[in-house]
């Protein structure tokens, strides 16, 4: 999961395009684009969506099967709130939040906590861990906070 331009700071322009790739999933989400999954994962990605019921993914293709079942899609994604932090070896963490429109019109909130490379085909999300976040609800470990710091 290492990215290339190792300790290269973050830009402007790689803040902007972090942004965009973060907008760029719900389109690709949205519109059932299961194609172009190569332009937000790296191949080797890590998705952990366990806190919906969903086993955690090891690759594309892995996302691409698990996504094919519609069913488990909310009919719309919203990114916002994205930070991001800057770290070592060409890799960035990003902390975002995402709003996702069910089925029955219902709003959930969700946390996304990221780890993006910067691949020769522009920043790509090497692993991302989806949290639902509800009332009552025991909050993840992985706080806001926990993101600035690299193990």
């Amino acid at each position: 999961m290492t990215g290339i331009g190792a300790h290269a700071p973050l830009t402007t322009e790689d803040r902007l395009a972090i942004h965009e790739l973060m907008a760029l999933y719900g389109f690709i989400l949205d519109e059932r684009l299961w194609d172009r999954l190569d332009r937000l994962f790296t191949p080797d990605v890590v998705y952990d969506a366990t806190a919906f019921g969903v086993a955690p993914m090891h690759g594309i293709e892995d996302v691409r099967r698990a996504w094919s079942d519609l069913s488990i899609h909310p009919i719309a994604h919203h990114a916002t709130n994205v930070v991001i932090f800057p770290g070592d070896d060409g890799l960035a963490r990003v902390a975002s939040k995402g709003l996702g429109i069910d089925r029955k019109g219902r709003a959930h909130t969700i946390a996304y906590h990221d780890r993006l490379a910067r691949t020769e085909h522009g920043w790509r999300i090497a692993q991302r861990t989806a949290i639902l976040l509800r009332d009552g609800i025991e909050r993840d470990p992985l706080s806001f906070l926990a993101l600035t710091q690299w193990d």
